[in-house]
């Protein structure tokens, strides 16, 4: 019999005994039941040759790819259940992933959050100052950003969004949020690429000088746009301290298909690290498995049940990495996006 998991019981990060298997068998449960309750899964997972009567070790277990929510419907609920609807943050003209969520869902995503962000910040609520204009909080249908956003600021009060109607950053909002709260720890959450933007190219020259050191800075994705004009993120931590006094930076790793169970770096040896809630593995351009060097990276999580989202391979390339401040689980660094090809035999129907 497979075991299940009740992922409000979890601990983010505590060992837990026999935990490796539980995960496994949780991960196969997860398959099984993706298998009997998605047709367009179980049409993919036929070319796998999969047979719902095994248990198969994580490594051998079919996995899809990222691009496939963006051509079909993946869901295992049925429509009158779905709750929100979640999509990528496409640039113009790109098909974006969807992704459907029920309350279940959508609940263990917020718990989760929170699980993991309680762990790294605490518990206490800080005034947050967010890069990003203000939400629609009663859209049925968001993209990734938003969804972030959404999640993040449930962990802040006094929410101020510094970007105003016209996509510009207010730079009083700026000034009375730090008069108001900038001499005690305050939190700033936004997207790398957009906070750069505006700390370094719209407000930099700004002839209030702004202080930022009872900071702390949650930010992720928009890495791509830094890469191009050579923003590395050990340059873009140095940049901060020396232009802003801010010292205290979190990156995070995530994607919307398995939003919630996210990532987050060590601050002192720039590593994500793995929950208890998700696993990685990284293989190479035949797909093979790799214990060394880069690949494309492949992402468990326990958290999708209302879509297939629980096993899967990414765009993105990183490798297994270890932790020099003693964190005991499971490691890992990204390297970027897989460049001018297509990531093959996961995307068949």
């Amino acid at each position: 019999m497979i075991e299940k998991i009740e992922i409000e019981k979890i601990k983010p990060f505590k060992k837990i005994s026999n935990y490796k298997t539980s995960f496994l068998n949780y991960i196969n449960y997860l398959t099984k039941y993706h298998y009997s309750n998605s047709n367009n899964y179980k049409k993919l997972l036929k070319n796998f040759n999969y047979n719902k009567n095994n248990i198969y070790n994580l490594e051998d277990l079919p996995f899809i790819s990222t691009n496939l929510f963006k051509n079909l419907d993946l869901k295992s609920i049925k429509k009158k259940d779905i709750f929100k609807i979640l999509t990528s943050s496409g640039t113009s003209g790109q098909q974006t992933s969807k992704i459907f969520l029920d309350k279940k869902n959508a609940n263990n995503q917020r718990m989760v959050l929170s699980k993991i962000f309680s762990y790294y910040l605490g518990n206490s609520r800080l005034p947050m100052l967010i890069i990003a204009k203000d939400q629609n909080t009663n859209a049925r249908s968001f993209n990734a950003k938003t969804a972030a956003i959404r999640g993040f600021s449930l962990f802040g009060k006094n929410h101020t969004y510094l970007i105003n109607e016209k996509n510009k950053p207010d730079n009083e909002v700026l000034l009375n949020f730090l008069k108001k709260y900038g001499k005690k720890k305050f939190l700033l959450f936004g997207f790398t690429h957009d906070i750069y933007q505006v700390f370094f190219n719209q407000i930099k020259n700004h002839k209030t000088k702004i202080d930022l050191s009872n900071g702390i800075l949650l930010h992720g994705g928009g890495w791509k746009k830094l890469e191009k004009i050579k923003i590395s993120n050990e340059l873009f931590k140095k940049k901060f301290f020396k232009e802003y006094k801010l010292n205290t930076i979190i990156n995070y790793y995530g994607l919307v298909e398995q939003i919630g169970s996210i990532f987050f770096e060590c601050p002192k040896c720039n590593v994500f690290m793995c929950s208890n809630y998700s696993d990685v593995i990284i293989r190479d351009k035949n797909l093979n498995v790799k214990k060394t060097g880069k690949g494309f990276v492949q992402l468990f999580s326990l958290l999708p049940k209302s879509y297939p989202g629980h096993n899967i391979l990414t765009e993105d390339i990183g490798k297994i990495a270890s932790c020099k401040c003693g964190f005991e689980g499971k490691c890992f660094t990204i390297h970027g996006r897989v460049k001018h090809s297509e990531i093959r035999g996961c995307s068949d129907v």
